[in-house]
């Protein structure tokens, strides 16, 4: 969907250009906007590859289970149906961590790797084989969704990427920015809690009635 709306505005903007007599201000704008890219997409590159290597760093000194260990009852009340033991326990808290960090590159491959996981738990679900519960094969369950919700308002204290942004573009101050982003961060993430809890909730209580009739 997204490559067609992409080629549809590329498309609109062409014909514009044509009937306006503008072609050569857009051929230009298409050179100096691929220069521009190349050039921030190698200075993001050094800062990901910086800050996934701390995350590995963290990781290989067990930082992140000391972590995981603390964020234990925020865990638990995002994810009550989550064994304590469960491999995606450790993905999911490396994810929330390098998400409040700023570092959303660095949180990717963690967040890919719990999905992985509570994907097979879901597949352990729909064989009955986990608590008696059965789901439609390609159904996301309630850990899942509650963390991909969880991932895509992303509480961050410190907007990384952002500020390397504002720095490429020349910014005077480019942390200025970590006030409003938290604030901001911290609205949406608390919007995504109440929301995946009502959710779990009336799904509970949907489950209980079908169950007793």
């Amino acid at each position: 969907m997204l490559n067609f709306l992409w080629a549809g505005m590329m498309a609109v903007g062409v014909i514009w250009a044509a009937f306006c007599g503008t072609l050569p201000e857009v051929t230009e704008a298409v050179i100096s906007s691929a220069k521009e890219a190349v050039t921030l997409s190698i200075t993001m590159l050094g800062i990901m590859a910086f800050w996934s290597g701390i995350m590995e760093i963290g990781n290989g000194a067990g930082l992140i289970d000391a972590l995981t260990g603390k964020l234990g009852p925020v865990l638990d009340f995002l994810f009550p149906a989550l064994d304590e033991d469960h491999p995606a326990r450790k993905r999911i808290a490396a994810n929330l961590i390098a998400n409040t960090l700023g570092l959303s590159w660095a949180a990717t491959p963690a967040g890919l790797r719990a999905m992985k996981e509570l994907e097979k738990l879901e597949d352990d679900r729909r064989a009955g084989r986990c608590r008696g519960i059965i789901r439609e094969k390609g159904m996301a369950g309630n850990e899942m969704c509650t963390f991909l919700i969880i991932n895509i308002s992303s509480l961050q204290l410190i907007p990384v990427n952002v500020i390397a942004y504002r720095s490429q573009y020349g910014s005077v101050n480019p942390a200025a920015i970590t006030g409003p982003a938290i604030l901001a961060t911290a609205a949406s993430t608390a919007a995504a809690v109440i929301f995946c809890r009502m959710m779990d909730r009336s799904g509970r209580r949907r489950t209980s009635g079908g169950t007793g009739g």
